[in-house]
């Protein structure tokens, strides 16, 4: 990698993380682990789906995502806008070993477990994809009803 492209990822990625300092979006907040209503299992896989793929909650619950991957490469689950979403995949096929740290994301790798505790503060229909590289064009996305 060139160090015009490190400089770039460097600032998107920073900006990218003043911007997720007090993290508190249209689909809500971290959520306290004290505080889980319900854990939801999901499951990604090399045939790049999430298993479910729709997931309805109330709003207001503080809901604990346990994700699985049984897959043989590395996954993740990304809760976030639509536009973030598809920005943030463009990125990652530019800068496949970005690591991340938001509240709203979890990379698992292969064999293991990871877990995303957020807490829906609005109702709505919200997606979330995995964006390691090609994963998201794959269609490796779903959705999270908040009723």
């Amino acid at each position: 990698m060139g160090r015009p492209a490190l400089l770039s990822m460097l600032l998107l990625v920073s900006a990218k993380a003043l911007s997720h300092e007090h993290l508190d979006v249209s689909f809500g907040v971290p959520g306290d682990p004290e505080g889980v209503s319900k854990t939801i299992e999901i499951k990604m896989s090399d045939v790049m789906r999430f298993e479910p793929s729709r997931i309805l909650v109330k709003r207001g619950e503080t809901i604990r995502f346990l994700l699985t991957n049984v897959g043989k490469v590395k996954h993740e689950m990304v809760i976030d806008t639509p536009q973030e979403l598809r920005e943030h995949a463009e990125l990652m096929k530019r800068f496949p070993d970005m690591e991340h740290s938001d509240p709203n994301h979890r990379t698992v790798q292969p064999g293991e477990t990871g877990a995303i505790i957020w807490r829906f503060t609005k109702s709505g229909t919200f997606p979330f994809a995995c964006l390691q590289a090609g994963h998201f064009d794959a269609g490796m996305r779903g959705t999270i009803v908040v009723r």
